[in-house]
């Protein structure tokens, strides 16, 4: 289905500030299209002058469509439709008394024009649905008579507001809560869902006849309100805005539509939302994020404690195979320290690897064997990846950095050990290789006896991913020496 801008370019002459008033009106059409209980069509006159070609459309919600199909990209050619040429030759709302029959269903139809400035640049088509016609009521009657005025105004180029939008994702619709206000800001009439809004927020008494902004000031307390422009402006009709106001019992969404049919300010259009339910499931997420956070943030002071504890352990023991015993579970404990670290800084649940990489490679880089003697760099990007792999990534990855430490390289001797890291597709791919004395002979990984393997080979094997070492003469031809290690894991377990 092409998009308005494409039809526009393809077909018009019309220009981007033209382009920004209509997308602008079709971000509130869909008020239009419930007010009227019709259906809406945007037509662009092309620059031919041949015909009209239909760049959008909306259906009612309050209301039975007048059009099942979807008549986005038809073109219609001029003198078919007697009311759009009307309305474009006039620059008025064109309609006539006798309905068009559809299907078996009577249809009222009125061409509105589309003025920017001193220009029609669109018409839009207002088709009614009248099969099942009734008497209105006061709520339907309220409906139409602002529809009617909006439309008036469409006319005379004074909606939609340039510049407005609604800052909520959230913003109130015509059935949350409709609430017509005249120039004085008194509240000519209160749907009962608007009715329901307020008595939210405590309101005992009927809103018809009273002032919308005193009423809003009565039960909203001063400490609680953003601003009095908002209660005054917005609440009386007057300022084409929306905000949010709220007490200590509901909290409501409230957006002003000010009505200018003949070009005085006659009134306003207030629709109200209540979203007291959705602001306590907000504010039970942030606190639900907060207190995660400082979980993190506490385990991770607690493994701390604990790896300090061991490596105070460490050096009273005398006997070296238990202080490098020890050494290990302080090293083991710290690259856990360090993914929940990472999670106590941010609010997902999801951490960018490479500063944990980071951190580990310093962490075995400073603890090591070899300290100092062996260089430990990082290339290619982990990614970000979720927590529930982040931690047993990180042990793996310091067993296997902690092994090329210790096995890699003869006593005083040093070398290089790298790691690369490639995030794609959900899998992630990891090589560590170093350039030291390589794999001792007959050596087998699924026979090997080595705790920091057995941890390895576990943890991989649990995120579901596989592993292998191999001596880089296997890997690549014209490697003499080394060791490479392979990992290939999915990014989030279960995967």
């Amino acid at each position: 289905m092409p998009t308005l801008p494409e039809l526009a370019r393809d077909h018009t002459d019309l220009g981007a500030d033209d382009l920004a008033w209509l997308a602008l009106l079709q971000a509130d059409w869909q008020i239009i299209a419930d007010l009227s209980f019709a259906d809406l069509v945007l037509w662009l006159p092309d620059r031919e002058g041949t015909g009209y070609w239909a760049a959008g459309q909306m259906r009612p919600t309050t209301g039975p469509t007048a059009l099942v199909d979807d008549v986005v990209g038809t073109f219609v050619a001029a003198g078919r439709r007697s009311l759009l040429d009307a309305a474009l030759r006039d620059g008025r709302i064109a309609r006539e008394g006798d309905p068009e029959w559809r299907d078996d269903v009577p249809v009222r139809v009125e061409a509105i024009p589309v003025r920017r400035g001193s220009r029609i640049i669109a018409l839009v088509a207002r088709n009614t649905n009248l099969h099942g016609v009734r008497t209105p009521s006061r709520l339907e009657l309220a409906y139409l008579q602002t529809a009617s005025e909006l439309t008036q105004m469409i006319a005379h180029g004074s909606f939609p507001y340039a510049g407005q939008r609604s800052d909520h994702a959230d913003s109130p619709r015509v059935g949350d809560g409709f609430v017509r206000v005249d120039a004085t800001g008194k509240v000519t009439y209160a749907s009962p869902n608007a009715m329901s809004v307020y008595r939210k927020l405590g309101l005992t008494r009927d809103l018809t006849g009273e002032h919308l902004a005193d009423v809003t000031r009565q039960l909203v307390p001063p400490e609680l309100r953003l601003d009095e422009e908002s209660i005054t402006a917005v609440l009386g009709g007057r300022m084409p805005r929306d905000t949010e106001i709220g007490n200590r019992t509901g909290t409501v969404i409230v957006r002003s539509i000010p009505l200018r049919p003949t070009g005085e300010h006659t009134g306003g259009l207030i629709l109200l939302r209540d979203v007291t339910d959705l602001r306590r499931r907000d504010r039970e997420l942030v606190t639900k994020d907060a207190t995660i956070r400082e979980i993190h943030h506490r385990v991770k002071n607690n493994l701390q404690t604990v790896a300090a504890l061991l490596r105070l352990q460490a050096r009273r023991i005398g006997s070296a195979s238990g202080r490098e015993a020890l050494e290990e579970a302080v090293r083991r404990v710290g690259a856990i320290a360090v993914v929940h670290e990472t999670l106590s800084q941010t609010y997902e649940e999801e951490v960018e690897f490479d500063a944990v990489a980071d951190q580990l490679l310093a962490l075995v880089s400073e603890v090591g064997a070899q300290a100092g003697a062996v260089r430990l760099r990082r290339t290619g990007s982990f990614g970000t990846i979720g927590s529930d792999v982040a931690t047993p990534l990180a042990m793996v990855l310091t067993e296997v950095l902690q092994n090329a430490m210790e096995h890699a390289f003869g006593e005083g001797s040093g070398g290089n050990v790298e790691v690369h890291a490639t995030n794609t597709g959900g899998q992630l791919r990891v090589s560590v290789a170093d350039d030291g004395v390589g794999l001792p002979a007959g050596f087998d990984l699924d026979a090997s006896s080595s705790l920091g393997l057995s941890i390895v080979r576990t943890l991989v094997g649990e995120l579901g991913g596989t592993l292998r070492i191999l001596g880089r003469a296997e890997a690549s031809e014209g490697q003499e020496s080394g060791t490479l290690v392979e990992l290939c894991l999915p990014t989030r377990s279960g995967a």
